[in-house]
């Protein structure tokens, strides 16, 4: 991903939802967190790639047990009226069994991802963990391709589970976890 840019508007110290739906689309992601406006332009061709190959793992797994959906940016997660997020890949649960229909419906998220790019590792390690921390997310993903690792976090810790290996995830329904493994996840993939 390029540069992430923080933006300073002194017309805006607090951003709200409202306002942020009124910026322009000019292809760049914006999200607000905890009333803070980021913006950053969009994903290199590596970055692309892990989130594509992740997505259908995902997607596959989620598919055979029923236990939940899938979801890529651009996708707007609300989690207050000062903060809308982008995660790169999200998973969300069923409602009343089936996909939801409408992002209203959507609730809590069951995981998050970000890839990191050189660029947004302060963003998607600090800001946006503590963030999705707070939020209760069971888990939160931090995909770095050039390292060829996953950082595991959860809601109550203060480090990171560095995998680099296989990585086991479950959904909050009683089917075999997913397991994923990395070195081909990573295997031949473009640079982030």
């Amino acid at each position: 991903m390029g540069m992430a840019v923080i933006t300073n508007d002194p017309d805006h110290r607090h951003w709200t939802a409202a306002e942020w739906r009124e910026l322009p689309d000019d292809r760049n992601r914006y999200e607000i967190i905890d009333g803070e406006l980021f913006v950053t332009p969009a994903p290199a061709l590596g970055h692309q790639d892990i989130v594509g190959r992740l997505y259908i793992l995902i997607y596959n797994y989620l598919n055979v047990h029923n236990a939940g959906k899938v979801f890529f940016s651009p996708a707007d997660v609300e989690f207050s009226d000062d903060t809308v997020v982008q995660p790169d890949l999200f998973v969300a649960p069923l409602v009343d069994g089936r996909a939801p229909r409408s992002w209203t419906e959507l609730g809590r998220l069951l995981l998050a991802i970000e890839i990191l790019s050189p660029s947004t590792a302060r963003l998607d390690r600090t800001i946006k963990r503590k963030r999705y921390q707070r939020a209760g997310i069971p888990e939160y993903w931090i995909v770095d391709g050039n390292a060829r690792v996953v950082e595991r976090w959860r809601p109550d810790d203060e480090r990171p589970e560095i995998i680099s290996d296989k990585l086991e995830w479950q959904s909050d329904a009683p089917f075999p976890a997913l397991v994923i493994d990395l070195p081909t996840l990573f295997a031949n993939e473009s640079e982030t």
